[in-house]
């Protein structure tokens, strides 16, 4: 059969790993749906299909889906950065310092959270890409780096609170209809879609990932490109910390607590190869939604309720889906095999 036949094109739709993971997601929300409805232990109806749950989904999983934006670059180019949700605690504290005790104003305070968000990347990218060494254990000893520093910052007690309404307005309240963060987000969205589909300075991120050396030859600067991807992602994390902090009201040394896993689960379960040089954004977004549904959907389950174990189940589910999409990283190319492959006409 022609590949350029009608049914070769729906094959091809049909079978891209973006379009299976939705028809799941669909199926989970479904599933939410109707069996998660009920009566918590004070007498409110928790309902997972209500507007107000679905406005909760998108408020919580602004400051992860971020993250899983910030790193999908990252595993791209073959790399990990498992410092980014210390990161995002310890700018927080930097923002609420700033803020109380320096006695600076709300944006500028922002800025200069954004910029230690983006030197705390360059510290990743200096010793990856200067010093060779391996991002993995890079990133683990700058995980408690970062939030070693936001403890002793605060001595492990200090809560910055009382931020005026206006800040509180980008976390809380929403804008034409949805949360203020959802714009931000939906715009650190295309930002990154941009870069890594539209611009050659992203697609060179998948052939870093494909094969380093093998990019080298071809003449792209390896080692300066590589190490701005941990700078974007450490940027991306402070803008996610300013949302936190926006969100919830106060800015604490445990913010960002364990976000780095549900990040990585995303960018992988969203099809990017922990072994890099394939991925997209779209799929993060299709991630970042499984998992934002999952963690809600968890909630609003009567059993789930009973026990009072939501997050417990909610990180046994995500461990679990970190290792199927793990195990499953070869199945993008089983699609693309199925999709090329000429049939008997």
């Amino acid at each position: 059969m022609n590949q350029n036949s009608p049914s070769a094109g729906w094959k091809s739709v049909v079978l891209r790993y973006e379009t299976l993971l939705l028809a799941v997601l669909v199926v989970e929300w479904f599933f939410f749906y109707h069996y998660g409805t009920t009566v918590n232990r004070k007498g409110v109806v928790v309902g997972f299909g209500t507007l107000d749950r679905q406005f909760d989904i998108l408020r919580h999983s602004c400051e992860i889906g971020l993250l899983a934006l910030a790193l999908t670059p990252v595993i791209l180019t073959a790399g990990i950065d498992l410092s980014v949700g210390s990161l995002l605690g310890l700018c927080a504290i930097i923002f609420g310092k700033l803020w109380r005790e320096g006695g600076l104003e709300l944006p500028l305070a922002a800025v200069l959270t954004l910029l230690a968000g983006a030197l705390a990347g360059g510290l990743n990218a200096g010793l990856i890409t200067r010093l060779r060494l391996p991002p993995l254990i890079v990133t683990l000893g700058t995980y408690s780096l970062f939030r070693g520093l936001a403890e002793a910052l605060t001595h492990g007690a200090v809560t910055y609170t009382d931020f005026p309404a206006e800040f509180l307005f980008f976390g809380q309240e929403r804008w034409l209809g949805l949360p203020t963060q959802a714009w931000l987000f939906l715009l650190a969205a295309i930002a990154v879609w941009v870069l890594v589909h539209r611009t050659t300075f992203g697609r060179s991120f998948r052939a870093i990932g494909f094969s380093p050396e093998g990019a080298r030859y071809a003449g792209l600067p390896v080692g300066h490109r590589t190490g701005l991807v941990y700078v974007l992602a450490g940027l991306i994390a402070a803008l996610a910390a300013l949302i936190y902090t926006a969100r919830l009201g106060q800015a604490k040394a445990d913010a960002g607590t364990g976000y780095e896993l549900f990040a990585i689960t995303a960018v992988v379960l969203g099809g990017t190869s922990i072994f890099g040089g394939r991925g997209s954004v779209s799929g993060t977004l299709l991630g970042v939604a499984a998992i934002a549904v999952l963690k809600n959907g968890l909630a609003c389950l009567p059993v789930v309720i009973r026990m009072n174990a939501a997050e417990e189940m909610s990180g046994m589910f995500t461990g679990a889906l970190l290792l199927l999409a793990l195990a499953g990283s070869i199945l993008p190319n089983i699609l693309s095999t199925l999709r090329l492959r000429p049939q008997a006409g």
